[in-house]
């Protein structure tokens, strides 16, 4: 049985973003680039269920630039056994990042695709739903728990009135939520290993996809900065200032 982990190269969680001056982007320039938290929990949950003799074969996949090879590497350490990188200079929406992953399931065939829920960089949340009406798969997202047997997949996920339960019958599509595990730390040895690990290189031309953007983006600023806090002498005083300068009552 293979399963397709798509990877994301995103700014590093623990680093401040910072805006271009010019309003145009975000500034990545001699900035920490890492795995997206949540595709690292999908690798993690798709090597745990190779773990147990129900998965054969786990591929990362990742499209962008050809700095996402590190990010590649980074999960073959983690202990995916080869790496597909969609190598392109244009900016990835939603939209051409399904269309990408679409073109190389049906040329890998896995039975299972798990993802993460979003990216941290747009926060869009579309990319597997998206690629489940493409291929006509069953999608189960936001999961917290995954149990694979007898050719079926149950997933527990989460929503707002707690916790739903979905039995999926493959091929499948799952979508990880932060509390389905905790990623392993990566140790040198396996660093070294994935060097040796194979790499497949492949541009969206030689998949027939079309990732020209759809979207422009006019303007990117920073949130207004919270202004202080004050303390109020009594509760007449706090609701008088709540319906009169915040009006929120």
């Amino acid at each position: 049985m293979k399963v397709l982990v798509p990877v994301k190269r995103v700014v590093d969680y623990n680093v401040k973003v910072r805006v271009k001056t010019d309003g145009s982007g975000v500034d990545i320039a001699n900035v920490k680039m890492s795995m997206n938290p949540f595709d690292e929990i999908a690798l993690e949950e798709a090597m745990r269920l190779k773990e147990s003799g129900k998965v054969t074969e786990v591929v990362a996949v990742s499209c962008g630039v050809t700095q996402c090879q590190e990010t590649l590497r980074t999960g073959m350490a983690i202990g995916a056994d080869r790496g597909i990188l969609v190598e392109t200079t244009a900016e990835l929406e939603p939209l051409a990042v399904a269309k990408l992953l679409k073109a190389l399931a049906d040329k890998e065939q896995p039975q299972l695709i798990i993802l993460g829920k979003q990216a941290i960089d747009d926060d869009s949340n579309q990319t597997g739903q998206m690629l489940a009406a493409m291929l006509g798969w069953p999608q189960a997202t936001f999961a917290s728990k995954v149990v694979l047997e007898d050719g079926k997949v149950t997933v527990t996920r989460e929503v707002d009135g707690g916790l739903e339960t979905l039995a999926l019958t493959l091929p499948a599509i799952i979508t990880t939520d932060l509390r389905l595990n905790e990623p392993r730390y990566v140790t040198l040895p396996n660093i070294m290993k994935a060097k040796k690990k194979p790499l497949e290189v492949v541009k969206p031309e030689d998949l027939g996809v079309d990732v020209s953007a759809r979207l422009k983006t006019l303007k990117v600023v920073e949130p207004a900065k919270r202004s202080a806090g004050i303390k109020v002498p009594d509760v007449a005083t706090l609701v008088a200032k709540l319906r009169n300068e915040a009006k929120v009552i």
